[in-house]
């Protein structure tokens, strides 16, 4: 037990206990603890120590999850930024301090999907503590949703794809497009396939990926995409097992297949040029074709229907044919 720590909270024991007990009990239960404290580390802990604790501990139980590090950075970033925002223990934050915390974040302009994506961070964190006992209420339980305006999103094109890949300088580049258009995975899914993950068939491709979770799911190339990708095996020298490597050899980290889009969004000139505009391009893309929305969600790893949904983006003229070839 920290010194400090030890004779600051005997003195105030030795107050509390002068007008109750009799000395001579006073001064054995002082002893008595006084001989058991020096079993325990019982610092005084400061209002960063206790955060980061607490903190510590909600990030750790996130990895054991099996949440990817992109999530539990995401989820540091936003609750370290909301911890110094608001200026109080963890443990004494309430409903009125996140209430106005997302207030003043709305005041700076920040749009109301930003503000509800943060507000879902601190549910899931509040939440964990208070299942686990670390505090005595959820202040998040009664601070409601933000509503946040539908809008449409945007998908590739077919003109798109096909100008992607004219701005591609290489099969490489070629194959990557192609890939994600092909397979809607996740960056991070995409960076962590080996090229020996592919299985070559008559009609394309399939392989294994690791989503979210450490959950696997099959994905499916089409015949064109397995071409690329196959060409562009054939063309590798070395020996690194990654499916995909930089100019240097190297296993394509998640920043690298980011900045890779963004030349080719430059190059082609296709605005918002990124992974999951390929994966909502995808879903749309089988839906408008007939698939059931239960095989989309499987595909794109998805365990909630509500969440592939939101990416399928018909517009009215899709709503129009549909009821034509329904209603008649």
């Amino acid at each position: 037990m920290a010194i400090d720590a030890k004779v600051s909270f005997m003195n105030q024991l030795q107050n509390r206990l002068s007008d109750i007990v009799p000395i001579n009990t006073m001064t054995k239960i002082l002893a008595a603890f006084s001989d058991i404290s020096e079993r325990f580390d019982m610092r005084e802990m400061d209002k960063d120590e206790e955060q980061d604790d607490l903190l510590d501990c909600f990030l750790n139980a996130m990895a054991v999850q099996g949440r990817s590090e992109q999530t539990i950075d995401n989820y540091r970033r936003v609750l370290t930024m909301m911890m110094e925002a608001v200026k109080v223990k963890t443990r004494k934050i309430t409903v009125y301090h996140l209430r106005q915390y997302i207030t003043g974040l709305k005041e700076r302009g920040i749009k109301d999907s930003t503000r509800e994506g943060y507000r879902q961070v601190c549910s899931s964190y509040f939440g964990w503590l208070h299942r686990e006992g670390l505090i005595e209420k959820n202040p998040v339980s009664n601070l409601g949703t933000i509503k946040v305006g539908k809008h449409q999103k945007e998908t590739f094109s077919q003109t798109d794809l096909v100008r992607m890949q004219d701005a591609c300088e290489n099969v490489r580049d070629r194959a990557i497009v192609a890939f994600l258009a092909s397979t809607g995975c996740r960056v991070g899914e995409l960076v962590s396939l080996d090229r020996d993950a592919l299985k070559f068939n008559q009609d394309g491709a399939e392989c294994v990926v690791h989503g979210k979770g450490n959950k696997e799911r099959k994905v499916y190339l089409t015949a064109v995409a397995a071409m690329l990708v196959r060409r562009y095996l054939a063309e590798r020298k070395d020996d690194n097992p990654a499916l995909f490597v930089n100019r240097y050899k190297e296993r394509f980290k998640t920043n690298g297949i980011r900045d890779f889009l963004k030349r080719i969004e430059l190059a082609s000139g296709v605005h918002h040029v990124h992974p999951h505009k390929f994966r909502r391009t995808l879903a749309t893309e089988m839906s408008r074709k007939g698939m059931k929305i239960e095989l989309i969600a499987a595909i794109l790893g998805h365990d909630k229907l509500e969440t592939t949904m939101e990416y399928v983006q018909l517009n009215d003229e899709d709503t129009r044919q549909s009821y034509r070839r329904y209603a008649s």
